[in-house]
């Protein structure tokens, strides 16, 4: 199954509604998809090179405007769908904690978790639900994100074709990895609060 996924995405690369698709998981998943962007910028950048700048471009600006979702969802509708997303994660009290932690870390608080596995959706729903600033919110998100999106298509750009070649021979080993990576954020997020 996660092979016919893989090929399918490769497949998709090549059609002109890739990026639509790509736009469209980035802006989810700052708001409430749980699967990261990621998963479908790297087969489709080490399917067509040539496009990875335009694929990071699209994450970023598709993240952000996401995430202006979640901060609205936090804003305004937290105690009903932003309480259900985390709930979903299991992180039923972390909200508050994380709000404390905007008190005390500002800015920080959006620089780091926008770059690490945590969850993007969760810093933009606790954004709105500590009405924290608008402007610095969409300006911090953009450097945090944009240095994230690059960053990974800096190293699809120089290293896409190994790349392609370890995702080809050992799919499942990566998946495997990944999964834990993002379990590990959840991990470090549920520690850290």
């Amino acid at each position: 199954m996660l092979r016919r996924l893989y090929e399918w995405v490769l497949a998709l690369a090549g059609k002109p509604s890739a990026p639509w698709a790509l736009g469209l998981v980035s802006f989810a998943e700052s708001s409430f998809f749980p699967v990261p962007p990621d998963a479908m910028m790297v087969p489709m950048a080490v399917s067509r090179p040539d496009r990875v700048w335009l694929y990071a471009t699209i994450a970023t600006v598709a993240s952000v405007l996401g995430g202006l979702v979640g901060y609205a969802i936090g804003a305004l509708l937290f105690d009903s769908v932003g309480a259900w997303v985390f709930r979903v994660y299991g992180l039923e009290g972390a909200a508050t904690t994380f709000e404390e932690s905007y008190a005390r870390y500002g800015h920080w608080v959006i620089l780091l978790k926008g770059l690490t596995p945590i969850p993007y959706k969760l810093v933009t729903i606790t954004s709105g639900f500590a009405h924290y600033s608008l402007f610095w919110f969409v300006l911090l998100s953009v450097i945090t994100r944009g240095a994230r999106f690059f960053l990974l298509a800096a190293l699809l750009s120089r290293f896409g074709v190994q790349i392609r070649g370890v995702l080809d021979r050992h799919l499942n080993a990566v998946a495997a990895i990944s999964v834990a990576v993002v379990v590990l954020g959840f991990a470090l997020f549920k520690l850290v609060l």
